[in-house]
């Protein structure tokens, strides 16, 4: 199937005559090569690993081997790297010479979507397949813990099966979902968004994407490994016992870190460097706006959460000792690294869901964003605040008592910022000329999920009361309500409202109602319940529970059933009409002011003829006397006036 997408060319792909066309296939890198090459590079790192550690006491006395599976996972992530041909072009670089360049075509096959291609579309539409497969195999994994918590005496798992698909699930929803936005949205829209041909580095943004892909297999790996037992947070002296499973939490954990500094690097310099003439601050997107908060925010955390994984592997690797308490070291090191980026990295999934939903609340309340200023400064508001909160997630682990008011404190303020984020979007749709289509039912689902969210945080934020639900499935419920309910349904209805643009299909409005009043019962469904099973005392983390609780958890483990089924729905609708019945869409059905939107469909290969001139904000919904929000064929004068 070709997609009617514009693509600029792959990194290192040749489109020349001269050779066999099985040697040019190879040549080029693809995902095909670059697993054979990613096999041969884990065999190597594994065989010297073994080479260089093999006689290691530690190893000989446990009969693992660490050292030889990391050395294993990152010569394979290098020759996973050289296999996709990541490296052509700098090697080509290096030699003097120029890299090949695959011949330009308007459509591109499928087999585009599995090259490193530096087209900022092409590696959106990635992300975006990527993100929802690792989602819902996150999914079946909640399945699973759902199926074994229909009774508290019959077992399908045993206890240390159970833990390791709770912390499977975990990690794999928190540490995959962070680019969930920025990377599918982010990537394809920032640069229409702001009136640029490009990202600022393109081979950076393939590696973002790129660099997920062994992440999430290594991930999955560890279910045949033992598990980790730590769970999705690491905590010591678990992490540093565990088997080989707990170095693929660690290393995919990296990898992903990684993946988001490539990412937010990127980001922020296409914002700051690659606006159009004309484009101030002020006429930034919301989502642009959302996308440079976050990126700040990931450039902020990420790299103390890679540092706190460099001390887990060298602790497993060579017996450093720096979190286990026994020789020396402190697992409260751990705990501080973890979360001073862990907490952020919470609002790293909440601001961009926040941020698409008020992109697209405006098009269908039909009026401007209500107190746009307001918005960005509760953005950068929470951003902020999000580094100082961290250690509430230490109030039942042996903090010091005087830090706890301070803690308490901070996270408290922090739900000042995030109300100016809620009531921009209750201003918004305030007196607007509402059009309930699909994108928009989503959005206004947003804000009530993020009310019993945001209503239960509150609880959670208080000593007296933390103490008693911590913890407990009032807490998963909490955070299921703030990042699934306000996340996911913001991904959903941005699935909806930027098919046309991203395959030039418009989703049918019917299947697409079933599908969000399906899920947003059946959501409801299950996690409502799960804050009185919390109060009652039920903990998380354990497959055995008070009998007395057997009706809700059976409530909740059906309820989590029909939500399953609802996002089976979803993807086999989606995929039917993707590629079955390919409903035609209109250039720009909403009736969007947005920059991004006034291209046409498909997206033309370099985004614009030319840089456009920017005369307004994308948000004059309801002003009958605005124009057009850019010039999309400026003159040379009009481009140096407004440069």
């Amino acid at each position: 199937m070709a997609i009617d997408m514009s693509q600029s060319t792959g990194v290192g792909q040749s489109g020349g005559a001269g050779g066999s066309s099985a040697a040019r296939w190879f040549a080029r890198g693809n995902i095909f090569t670059a697993t054979l090459f990613g096999a041969g590079g884990w065999f190597f790192g594994h065989w010297w690993g073994n080479v260089i550690a093999g006689h290691y006491t530690s190893v000989q006395n446990s009969g693992t081997n660490d050292v030889s599976w990391l050395l294993g996972a990152i010569f394979a992530v290098v020759a996973w790297f050289i296999g996709l041909g990541a490296l052509n072009h700098p090697i080509a670089k290096l030699w003097g010479g120029e890299a090949p360049m695959a011949e330009k075509k308007q459509k591109y096959s499928i087999m585009e979507y599995f090259s490193y291609s530096t087209d900022h579309k092409v590696v959106g539409i990635q992300y975006l397949f990527a993100m929802l497969m690792y989602f819902f195999v996150a999914g079946l994994l909640a399945l699973g813990i759902r199926t074994e918590l229909l009774s508290p005496t019959y077992h399908i798992w045993g206890p240390d099966t159970y833990i390791e698909i709770v912390g499977e699930h975990g990690t794999m929803m928190m540490m995959m979902m962070t680019s969930i936005i920025m990377g599918p949205f982010g990537n394809f829209l920032v640069p229409l968004m702001i009136g640029s041909k490009r990202m600022a580095f393109p081979r950076l943004e393939a590696a973002s994407f790129w660099f997920t892909v062994p992440a999430f297999f290594f991930l999955l790996s560890a279910l045949w490994q033992g598990g980790f037992q730590s769970g999705w947070t690491g905590y010591a002296p678990l992490s540093i016992q565990g088997g080989v499973g707990q170095d693929a939490y660690l290393f995919s954990f990296t990898l992903m870190a990684l993946s988001m500094l490539a990412a937010s690097t990127n980001m922020v310099a296409t914002i700051i460097n690659y606006r159009a003439p004309g484009m101030r601050w002020s006429r930034l997107s919301v989502l642009t706006w959302g996308m440079i908060t976050t990126a700040f925010t990931m450039i902020l955390s990420v790299p103390v959460l890679i540092d706190g994984l460099y001390v887990m592997g060298m602790d497993r690797a060579v017996q450093t000792s720096m979190l286990y308490g026994q020789h020396g070291g402190s697992p409260f090191l751990w705990e501080n690294l973890f979360w001073f980026f862990g907490h952020p990295e919470v609002y790293l999934l909440a601001l961009p869901g926040f941020a698409i939903t008020t992109e697209i609340l405006p098009v269908f309340a039909r009026k401007p964003v209500f107190a746009l200023k307001t918005s960005i400064a509760g953005m950068i508001g929470v951003a902020t605040l999000s580094f100082f909160v961290w250690q509430h997630h230490l109030f039942n682990s042996g903090m010091n008592p005087d830090m706890r008011p301070l803690f308490m404190l901070s996270t408290e303020l922090i739900s000042i910022p995030t109300g100016f984020l809620y009531l921009v979007g209750m201003g918004t749709v305030w007196r607007g000329r509402l059009r309930f289509n699909v994108p928009m039912l989503f959005m206004l689902a947003v804000f009530f999920n993020f009310l019993w969210g945001g209503i239960t945080g509150v609880y959670n934020s208080d000593v007296p009361v933390d103490a008693l639900i911590h913890g407990s499935f009032f807490v998963m419920a909490h955070f299921h309500f703030t990042i699934m309910g306000q996340l996911m349904f913001a991904v959903f209805g941005a699935i909806y409202y930027y098919t046309p643009l991203f395959f030039g299909i418009k989703l049918s409005e019917k299947l697409g109602k079933i599908h969000f009043w399906t899920m947003f019962v059946a959501f409801n469904s299950t996690f409502l319940p799960l804050f009185i099973v919390g109060w009652l005392g039920q903990p998380r983390r354990v497959f055995e529970y008070a009998a007395r609780l057997q009706t809700l958890n059976q409530w909740v483990s059906i309820s989590a059933y029909v939500l399953g089924l609802s996002l089976a729905f979803f993807v086999v609708t989606f995929i039917w009409q993707l590629v079955v019945t390919r409903p035609k869409s209109e250039p720009n059905p909403w009736d969007s002011r947005g920059l991004e939107w006034q291209v046409g469909i498909p997206v033309p290969k370099d985004n614009f003829d030319r840089i456009p001139v920017i005369l307004s904000s994308p948000y004059e919904y309801g002003n009958p006397n605005a124009g057009p929000m850019a010039d999309l064929s400026p003159t040379v004068a009009s481009v140096g006036s407004d440069a």
